[in-house]
């Protein structure tokens, strides 16, 4: 539960046992926390200066030494300018094993770029399909998609696994889905979640790009008030940026094997379904995937993820794109939510960007080499 403004007079309230994250303006501070004593509220203060925090990770990059693209900063989050300029340096320095695309056009005219990463070395083979960033503000997934690429690229020759996984598949990897979102958090608002299409009706910009996709569309865990962050949107697929990538996957579906989504925050690794509590089909395979994951990603730091369904772990939630992608054949369909659970939330330091990566990579080289044996 999140909420903005903390308006005590506000028809807002808390029900007792729930956790709130509650941004409060620094004019407020002082009537804020005598309050919560009084109610007997219980408090913590998770990041005393909110808008210090913001500009840490954004305000200062002018004044920050830019490394040329060679030198690409992989510790640091960068602007959608930067990393689509990252993407095109490695579309021609590694033509043979990057090939840079894109699947349409954003709702504010931006291409949708993807880098089909993969050797050559025969016309048919079995893809992984990873996107990052369909919310916004979860800087980190992004962070993620480039740290995943630079891996796959600069250890191709060393590591026999990468070798095996970049020779027998193709991956394909969106570091950015929702571009409008993504730079409306850099310029704009930090905290922004959706897409930016306009509602003229209610002045309300976007729609959650994880909630748009047609599969028990605006249903439980969605809104249908187009203020709201979980709002669906007028009709599955209306954003353009879930059209493009559900019309390319649809397209590819029968070479696409895996379906892999980055998100933040909860420290969890997810599997269909999630708009409702049931088992799916292949469960053993996919448990004994997610179980693998998790036990790898934690030998690096220690770091504990749940995992399961996304209904019992985490919440019910309709038209998903991992509930999407697994109905429509693609058997392994996971959504990571990465670090941390709660303490720096959306704010994710970058000094916590190399480990979070680190481990996370661990886990998905776990998830790439299980597709690759026979699971009975």
């Amino acid at each position: 539960l999140q909420v903005d403004l903390w308006q005590p007079s506000s028809p807002f309230l808390l029900v007792e046992g729930a956790v709130a994250d509650v941004r409060v303006p620094r004019n407020t501070t002082r009537s804020l926390l005598p309050f919560l004593q009084q109610e007997n509220i219980q408090y913590t203060i998770l990041i005393s200066d909110l808008q210090q925090a913001i500009e840490n990770q954004t305000g200062g990059r002018s004044h920050r030494n830019r490394r040329s693209l060679p030198g690409y900063n992989y510790e640091v989050y960068h602007s959608l300018e930067e990393i689509e300029d990252w993407m095109h340096y490695l579309n021609r320095t590694y033509s043979d094993l990057v090939h840079m695309f894109s699947v349409g056009k954003s709702y504010e005219g931006r291409p949708l770029y993807v880098l089909k990463l993969g050797k050559r070395s025969r016309p048919y083979k079995k893809a992984v399909w990873i996107d990052c960033g369909i919310h916004a503000r979860e800087w980190i997934g992004p962070a993620f998609c480039q740290w995943f690429v630079k891996e796959a690229l600069q250890t191709y020759q060393t590591d026999p696994d990468m070798r095996k996984m970049l020779t027998q598949l193709y991956f394909y990897i969106m570091p950015v889905f929702n571009v409008d979102g993504y730079h409306f958090s850099w310029t704009n608002d930090r905290f922004w979640r959706k897409t930016r299409s306009k509602n003229m009706r209610f002045h309300c910009h976007g729609v959650d790009a994880n909630r748009n996709w047609k599969v028990k569309w605006c249903d439980e865990g969605a809104s249908l008030h187009p203020c709201d962050d979980t709002y669906c949107g007028p009709f599955p697929e209306s954003e353009p940026e879930v059209k493009a990538v559900a019309h390319f996957l649809r397209k590819h579906r029968k070479q696409i094997k895996a379906y892999l989504s980055f998100h933040a925050y909860a420290q969890m690794l997810l599997y269909p379904y999630s708009y409702k509590y049931a088992t799916i089909p292949n469960f053993n395979c996919v448990e004994s995937a997610a179980y693998n994951a998790v036990n790898a990603l934690q030998s690096a730091y220690g770091v504990r993820y749940r995992y399961g369904p996304a209904s019992s772990t985490l919440y019910v939630s309709s038209g998903s794109s991992m509930d999407w992608a697994y109905k429509n054949g693609i058997p392994y369909a996971f959504a990571f939510e990465l670090r941390d659970t709660g303490h720096f939330g959306f704010l994710l330091p970058e000094m916590l960007i190399k480990p979070t990566c680190t481990e996370t990579m661990l886990a998905v080289k776990n998830i790439t080499l299980h597709l690759l044996k026979k699971c009975h």
